[in-house]
């Protein structure tokens, strides 16, 4: 199937040929219909999978065949749990509708920088706002923008916005949308709350599930290194020396491991960047620029930092220590292996690890391979 059977518009498919893509994923050939024929939504959908485009697309073409008015209010609201998926929400918004006329005007708010410069971009109105939800009530509660209006409501991430603590804020702004609009949710997980705020939300919704929940891309390699815990950092320089690696997401805990393996690494002359919660919204974009760019060799993140990074062709991501949730072993070796490409998705695993490696195996129904390299494990 081409994108010229899911009914959209000639400038649309215009900017999809513009950005080099042919044929829809799964989620994009089954949402872009669903969600143009005005129903709600609620979509299993992991990261990589096209999603954003999935949503994108068809809210540009609904909104694009009704007049905005002169007040350009915000007729459609995405909401994000990160600033950088926020930010590439935002970038596919601006590509994808660049050959409409009239263009629909697009915004992008979130915290961690100032807010006047958002008001002051928020006072001329605009169609389409992707945001954090703190930022955006912040910016409601001073009468920056107002949500009365709002006809289109996507949830991205849900599940990761609800394991943030997002769950107030999020009804705190429901509660200001109107009664009757379409609802769009995407999550990667299905937990209890999710199922709830599901069934507060959405309208008899059209269910889509692309993927079988918890299960790894069949592209991605897997391995595990068993390793003594206070020779992890050599270990990891190690491989990315002799094997070469020249772009590697690694993922940490903490914000503190994330800071102290960067230095390490840096020391051991592998260029390296961490991007985490503390560092500044210019720190974490320059960072990733400089990772995608091959000048940083290994971005070291936390789990909530890097939700967002999108890399076309990431070849490598290493657990240096296994997530608390098994779930998130998927979404993190899920930042491998897209869009069909081979990619390698390494855990360094210790041994008062073993038990959570276990349940990651129990999860994905496969058991990973191990390996040992002589001198990194003691008996």
């Amino acid at each position: 199937m081409s994108f010229s059977h899911l009914g959209l518009s000639e400038a649309l498919l215009k900017a999809i040929t513009d950005s080099g893509y042919t044929t829809p994923t799964p989620i994009q050939a089954k949402a872009i219909p669903a969600v143009l024929t005005g129903r709600d939504l609620l979509a299993a959908a992991q990261t990589g999978t096209g999603k954003t485009a999935g949503f994108t697309l068809p809210i540009l073409q609904r909104l694009a065949q009704t007049s905005h008015g002169r007040n350009r209010p915000v007729r459609a609201l995405i909401l994000t749990p990160t600033r950088e998926l926020a930010a590439q929400v935002g970038e596919s918004v601006s590509k994808y509708g660049m050959h409409q006329q009239p263009r629909l005007k697009s915004d992008v708010v979130f915290g961690g920088v100032k807010i006047n410069p958002q008001m002051m971009r928020l006072r001329g109105g605009v169609d389409i706002l992707t945001a954090t939800p703190g930022r955006l009530l912040d910016l409601v509660s001073q009468n920056a923008v107002k949500l009365d209006k709002v006809e289109m409501l996507v949830l991205d991430e849900a599940d990761r916005m609800l394991d943030m603590g997002f769950i107030k804020d999020i009804r705190k702004i429901l509660a200001l949308l109107p009664k009757k609009r379409q609802n769009l949710l995407f999550s990667a997980t299905f937990s209890a709350d999710i199922r709830k705020l599901t069934a507060d939300l959405l309208v008899n919704p059209v269910k889509i599930e692309v993927a079988v929940e918890n299960s790894a891309a069949e592209t991605i390699d897997q391995l595990v290194y068993t390793v003594n815990k206070t020779h992890k950092t050599a270990l990891l320089t190690h491989l990315v020396k002799s094997k070469d690696w020249r772009q590697v997401l690694v993922f940490t805990s903490t914000k503190h491991g994330a800071n102290k393996l960067t230095e390490k690494l840096n020391t051991a002359d592998i260029k390296a960047a961490a991007i985490h919660g503390n560092k500044s919204q210019g720190a974490r974009t320059s960072a990733l620029a400089g990772f995608k760019a091959g000048e940083i060799r290994v971005l070291v993140a936390t789990d909530v930092a890097a939700r967002g990074i999108d890399i076309a062709q990431l070849p490598h991501v290493v657990n240096f220590e296994l997530p608390r949730s098994s779930s998130d072993y998927v979404h993190r070796i899920g930042r491998t292996g897209r869009a069909g490409n081979a990619g390698q998705a390494v855990s360094l695993v210790s041994q008062d690890e073993y038990q959570a490696l276990r349940l990651v195996e129990k999860l994905i129904g496969a058991q990973i391979p191990r390996e040992q390299v002589d001198g990194f494990v003691t008996a």
